[in-house]
């Protein structure tokens, strides 16, 4: 990510995000960040349609809006599955899209898969994914 888009949304969230405690808000920026590289290494044609207020991003692909959640199996709390159903309806989007983020290549499959059948995620989410953020590379398990 070039560094003046990174400054622009940390920027970006310090103004729209005052009432975020830091903690909260270094969040976003991250959530941000993964967004940013994920649409560099998955589409560059991608338009981001809102990122800021919701831990769902907005996207639009094809003139069709899209949600995706980022999830890091290491430090993300819970998941609300019912709140993403309900958030995709009021959004009228047309897909939900997650992505388990990962910083190296080490991760147990097991615990991935155990994780996706306890929370339904195959029921809830229209594609999985799995982003290496640091290899850059992105594999669709759905």
């Amino acid at each position: 990510m070039d560094l003046n888009v990174f400054q622009e949304l940390t920027e970006q969230i310090t103004l729209e995000c005052f009432f975020m405690t830091d903690s909260q808000q270094e969040e976003k920026v991250i959530q941000l960040i993964d967004l940013h590289h994920f649409i560099e290494c998955y589409n560059p044609d991608i338009k981001i349609i809102n990122n800021i207020h919701h831990s769902v991003n907005i996207i639009e692909e094809n003139n069709i809006k899209n949600g995706i959640l980022f999830y890091d199996l290491k430090h993300s709390s819970s998941l609300d599955l019912y709140h993403c159903e309900a958030f995709k309806q009021q959004h009228q989007l047309q897909e939900m899209w997650f992505v388990f983020v990962e910083e190296d290549h080490r991760i147990n499959t097991n615990h991935r898969i155990d994780f996706i059948i306890e929370n339904s995620l195959e029921i809830f989410y229209d594609r999985l994914f799995i982003f290496n953020f640091f290899q850059s590379t992105i594999k669709q398990l759905k």
